[in-house]
């Protein structure tokens, strides 16, 4: 969150996806009754340090730390929060004063805190674990929307790739030296991510396909889509056909590896100093179109995803369940989430950031990448996203390619 969105926030005041909390000194004790109704709903932030007549207190200085930890600690005790979700608070300053901002996403699960479930309205969060008619719709609403979250009960931890788990500990470590996954064995940072829950409809209990689509053995992964790949195709001089293919059929962690290194294979980089820091302006913007491709996608339906690099353009493609129809624009959008627990196992590994924050970043690094070039993003029952590779004086003949696309879209 930049200091203008936290003042926008301030201004738009409580809502369904805004809760302050004074937390001057100590950690509310409702706190975890919002976070737990934000995780059924439809996410939001809690601001710490602010009260209800939205004026900036701060928070005790000394305090910070305490409140930081509390949040991350009673995040990942399934006592406090159950199932447990990984969270990053942070600290910003407004008016010289400090205070604490927690994204929390929606989640694909239902969440209890203390033994309670919390849902959200406009008017603030409502314990609705008596109301048994209230929380079999939230279950049902969560089993219809997210199939990430299907249960196959007879998937067993040996039918994941267990030298994956090595590696995700390796990228966790880097984002966070004591991140709990650390001391975790393979089966328990599955459980702790997500990945392994029971089925409130059915009873049956076990690992999910965001489990096996992020860390499964292809014969595994195959058995349970057998229509999954993901194609990247090379189309410059044999427009009619292709000039190199990669027909990739892993799991989500290989995948994005296949995906980056053809990339790489097949386009200039150009390097930029952000700070003083030199980095890599194509592995930042394709970081953020790669992750777009596998992350928000909708794995059940056989349209395979596509990564296109062609002489002017790269295009993307996947299936997708929308919520808009047409262009989006990065300044006015309200990001959803299409595979919760998928973003969130990205986002630990240090892949994605907050959600909304890939296509705000896709521009910024795209006009890095070819001076005076915006992206388009375009939604529909397919998601296309379109990466300009020249100039804005070529672009006449793109922006009609684009309403191509559009008019192959709205004809479905």
């Amino acid at each position: 969150m930049t200091h203008l969105q936290l003042q926008e926030i301030l201004q738009s005041g409580k809502n369904s996806k805004i809760e302050f909390k004074a937390s001057k000194e100590k950690l509310n004790k409702d706190a975890f009754d919002s976070i737990c109704a934000f995780l059924n709903r439809s996410g939001g932030h809690l601001i710490l340090g602010v009260n209800d007549k939205k004026e900036v207190i701060g928070v005790d200085e000394n305090s910070i730390q305490k409140i930081l930890d509390t949040l991350v600690v009673n995040a990942n005790n399934p006592q406090k929060l159950n199932p447990p979700y990984y969270l990053s608070p942070y600290v910003l300053e407004i008016d010289g004063k400090k205070i604490i901002s927690v994204y929390v996403p929606e989640s694909s699960q239902v969440h209890s805190t203390a033994g309670k479930i919390f849902d959200r309205n406009e008017d603030g969060d409502f314990n609705v674990t008596s109301h048994s008619e209230l929380v079999t719709q939230l279950y049902l609403r969560k089993q219809k929307t997210y199939t990430e979250n299907q249960v196959f009960p007879f998937v067993s931890i040996d039918d994941f790739k267990s030298s994956l788990f090595d590696r995700v500990r390796a990228l966790v470590r880097n984002q966070r030296l004591n991140h709990p996954w650390l001391e975790l064995s393979n089966e328990e940072l599955m459980k702790s991510a997500g990945l392994h829950k029971k089925d409130m409809l059915t009873g049956n209990e076990g690992f999910t396909l965001a489990g096996v689509l992020l860390l499964g053995k292809e014969e595994l992964i195959l058995s349970v889509l057998p229509h999954h790949k993901t194609d990247a195709i090379l189309r410059v001089e044999n427009i009619d056909r292709y000039d190199d293919r990669d027909d990739i059929r892993l799991n989500l962690i290989e995948s994005y590896d296949r995906l980056t290194e053809f990339v790489s294979k097949h386009l200039r980089d150009k390097f930029y100093i952000e700070g003083e820091q030199r980095i890599s302006v194509r592995d930042h913007l394709f970081r953020e179109i790669i992750g777009n491709l596998l992350v928000h996608r909708e794995y059940t339906n056989p349209f395979p995803a596509k990564l296109v690099i062609e002489k002017e353009q790269v295009i993307t493609e996947n299936w997708n369940k929308p919520h808009n129809i047409g262009n989006i624009d990065p300044s006015n959008f309200s990001p959803y989430p299409k595979n919760p627990m998928i973003a969130r196992f990205f986002k630990e590994i240090g892949w994605v950031d907050e959600l909304g924050s890939g296509v705000r970043n896709t521009y910024k690094y795209c006009e890095l990448f070819r001076s005076e070039t915006s992206p388009t993003f375009i939604e529909g029952d397919t998601f296309k996203s379109i990466v300009p590779l020249v100039k804005k004086t070529t672009q006449v003949a793109l922006k009609l390619k684009v309403k191509q696309y559009q008019r192959e879209l709205y004809s479905y």
